[in-house]
């Protein structure tokens, strides 16, 4: 990826050279000092040979379409079309075909508040893209072909906004929390930390001053949040990158240990574990034309055991002990359910 990225600047820094009046017909000496200026800070000669710069020539006039000649009279180079730039370059019809695609998924977070900002900047992408697509003769309605899962506003996603100002400035902040267990309402302080999105509700992961830990608290369970200009330490050891490497779903602690886990799963239970894996750390140990045993290290979960019951019979777990327990008790609660 960073050298897809440096390529693309120096694209840019070879066009915006190629496009000056005031300095015409740059050679290519002209043409690598300014592209390592440019990513490097320096015209050392280091970073940048002559054949990357004649590569980046040519891409330009096979990808882009540059109309890039050399002028002996000059010994430099220069646009055949003066008002050539790439900046200028219409989108293709994948382009438009895979913005309309991440368009089409932003559009559904664009009455939440925290995102009505970029409400405008959004809709002047969508209206480009729509005109490319329009003068191509192409339909733009997308909803026609594709339909995607419906994310709705949900309650205390009007703190969004609020608490990622908390995060960045490291303020305290207050709110009231009903618990789902105990259904009572408690005060809190704490030291915001880190937003996180799962199963389209928004989570707060905070730094709890009475409890003394990291915890987790469901935005539509806050209520009466204020956010108070106060300086606040947050923990040494908490890496918003590693908090969550050993979750499956919003479960997740500092105290608790990620155990081994290993289930087996039936020949077609098995193709959709396999395709839409519970954790990164999943792996295939042993299969044949019936099941397959998969392995992963990962945190024992509310959200795990629920996935695991989600296949009914078709999945059985080896191990651990106690997540074996733990579905027993869960299985039996079932079965009395209706009364088996």
């Amino acid at each position: 990826m960073p050298h897809i990225k440096n390529a693309l600047i120096r694209y840019r820094v070879i066009d915006k050279a190629l496009s000056n009046t005031y300095n015409p017909y740059p050679t290519k000496l002209d043409l690598r000092y300014a592209c390592e200026m440019e990513l490097y800070g320096d015209t050392n000669g280091k970073h940048i040979s002559d054949s990357t710069i004649e590569k980046d020539l040519y891409a330009m006039r096979q990808e882009l379409d540059a109309p890039i000649e050399y002028s002996k009279r000059y010994k430099g180079y220069y646009y055949e079309d003066p008002n050539f730039t790439i900046n200028e370059k219409p989108l293709s019809e994948d382009d438009i075909a895979s913005i309309q695609f991440a368009l089409s998924t932003l559009s559904q977070f664009k009455e939440t508040e925290m995102f009505q900002q970029f409400g405008f900047a959004l809709n002047k992408i969508i209206d480009r893209v729509n005109l490319d697509s329009d003068s191509r003769g192409k339909d733009t309605d997308i909803d026609q072909y594709i339909q995607f899962e419906k994310s709705t506003v949900a309650k205390g996603n009007e703190y969004l906004k609020p608490l990622l100002s908390a995060i960045q400035k490291q303020h305290i902040a207050y709110f009231t929390y009903e618990s789902f267990v105990t259904q009572i309402r408690k005060q809190r302080k704490v030291t915001p930390l880190l937003l996180k999105e799962y199963n389209n509700r928004w989570y707060l992961i905070c730094y709890d001053s009475v409890k003394e830990k990291v915890i987790t608290y469901a935005l539509d369970r806050i209520s009466d949040l204020e956010i108070i200009e106060q300086q606040a330490e947050k923990p040494a050891d908490f890496k918003p990158e590693l908090f969550f490497r050993h979750s499956i779903g919003i479960t997740a602690s500092a105290d608790a240990r990620p155990e081994k886990i290993v289930f087996i799963a039936s020949n077609i239970a098995s193709k959709y574990i396999n395709s839409q894996p519970f954790h990164e750390s999943q792996k295939i140990i042993e299969e044949d034309e019936n099941r397959t045993m998969f392995e992963l290290f990962a945190l024992v979960s509310e959200e795990l055991i629920r996935e695991l019951l989600s296949y009914g019979g078709d999945v059985q777990v080896l191990k651990p002990d106690g997540l074996k327990d733990e579905l027993m008790k869960r299985i039996q609660k079932m079965r009395e359910n209706y009364n088996l």
